[in-house]
């Protein structure tokens, strides 16, 4: 009978049964494992906080913005020298309840001018009121109301005049005749051609923020900066193609055009570099909250500010989008009435640009000066950690001087050694943070 091997036994079971596994070893590894799906977790966790983020601001500003369009003091005018213009007027007015702003005009050509300076948003001109202007009574034909336009200024708008307007010739047994005197290129019937030309421009300009705060995180501010406005214009050139010859959105004007595409995608990369220094991998939904949650949304491109509600009327007057959309249009359609101050708004966004970057260009000086302290102190950390672990012998002892030469030169590789590895250290863990932070917030930007 052959003798019970009762120590192999034992350690077969603490083997787990024969798997050939040390005790400990599958523990171990499902302990890793969990370990890093946590971490992991924690990883994907934490970046899931950029979209959910822009999901919150994309739906706050754009149905907030869009979502219930209605007049808010929209000012039209109705034509006639008599008093029953100024009773309809007035009838309009109690009707509306301070959606509408009506005022009383003398004659049409002073509603045609007011018009074109955007000071109203359409004029209703009384039957008779339009004779000598080619609109009045010929052959024994019934004179007709006539409600006047500028779809160029909006084209909402002059639709939300025409509903307002038709009913009140109905009222007065005549159709309504509809006249445009400002009428948007044939290939941009809606004129909102150049709102969507501003989101090209916009993406374009912010995505762009990404790479070059991203991957160009190593050249300096300055040669970041030359990067952003060069950039810019190739970002204005794609733009007035888009606008010129593509699509035919703009049938003339197209270097003006391109000098506010320029002016205006130059503001963007220039404060988003400069924001970059500071937000790192919040830089995407920073120039997002900007240029396009705030921006898309106040500049007039769908809605004008009398359509919309007192917070995004208010950015209009002085956002960069407004002054792109509303500089195109005078530009385009209204003979550049009141274009200056238009050009002045996107002038102004590109000095806040310049400036950013200068502040940015202070910080990392001041930065790099902080790290190579840093750095000093930790070698200087590194050779007292090294002089105190092997003490230094007294020289000139002999034969044994010999060795002491060799013994210091030991030492000093030693401690060269252990600064440059503490030195090489820091620098390789902050670029791949740098170069892992750059290819998270590039993805981020081109998903968008």
């Amino acid at each position: 009978m052959s003798p019970v091997r009762r120590p192999e036994h034992g350690i077969d079971q603490g083997r787990g049964r024969g798997t050939g596994h040390r005790p400990g070893d599958g523990g171990g590894r499902r302990s890793g494992h969990r370990a890093g799906h946590s971490a992991g977790l924690r990883h994907v966790l934490a970046h899931l906080v950029t979209p959910l983020l822009m999901c919150i601001g994309m739906g706050l500003a754009y149905l907030g913005a869009f979502a219930n369009p209605a007049p808010h003091h929209l000012p039209v005018a109705v034509v006639g020298p008599d008093r029953s213009a100024q009773l309809l007027a007035q009838s309009i007015n109690d009707k509306a309840g301070g959606d509408l702003e009506v005022r009383t005009v003398a004659d049409r050509a002073t509603a045609i001018e007011q018009l074109r300076h955007q000071d109203i948003f359409g004029a209703y001109v009384l039957p008779g009121q339009a004779t000598g202007q080619g609109q009045g009574t010929t052959g024994g034909a019934k004179a007709v109301p006539e409600l006047v336009v500028a779809s160029a200024g909006s084209d909402t708008s002059a639709s939300v005049v025409q509903k307002i307007f038709t009913p009140v010739a109905a009222q007065q047994g005549a159709p309504l005749k509809v006249t445009d005197v400002a009428p948007t290129a044939e290939d941009d019937p809606t004129g909102q051609g150049i709102f969507f030309l501003l989101v090209a421009i916009s993406i374009g300009s912010y995505a762009s923020v990404a790479v070059i705060g991203g991957a160009g995180a190593v050249l300096p501010i300055r040669l970041r900066g030359m990067l952003a406005i060069g950039t810019s214009f190739v970002v204005g050139v794609i733009g007035a193609l888009f606008a010129g010859p593509v699509f035919h959105l703009v049938d003339h004007g197209l270097w003006g055009l391109w000098g506010m595409a320029w002016l205006y995608s130059a503001g963007i990369l220039l404060i988003g570099t400069g924001l970059h220094t500071f937000l790192k991998r919040w830089t995407t939904l920073g120039v997002m909250a900007l240029f396009v949650m705030l921006n898309f949304t106040s500049s007039g491109g769908i809605f004008r500010p009398e359509m919309q509600n007192g917070f995004f009327a208010a950015l209009h007057a002085f956002w960069n989008g407004a002054g792109f959309v509303e500089g195109t249009r005078s530009h385009v359609y209204f003979d550049g009435y009141g274009l200056a101050g238009h050009v002045w708004t996107l002038v102004l966004w590109l000095v806040v640009g310049v400036l950013t970057v200068g502040v940015a260009a202070l910080a990392e000086k001041r930065r790099r000066a902080a790290e190579a302290a840093a750095a000093a102190n930790a070698a200087a950390v590194a050779a007292a950690a090294v002089a105190a672990t092997v003490p230094e012998r007294a020289l000139g002892a002999g034969p044994e001087s010999g060795c002491d030469s060799a013994g210091g030169s030991e030492r000093e590789g030693r401690r060269g050694a252990a600064s440059g590895g503490v030195s090489g250290a820091v620098a390789a863990e902050d670029a791949a943070g740098d170069a892992g932070d750059a290819e998270e917030e590039m993805e981020e930007a081109v998903g968008v």
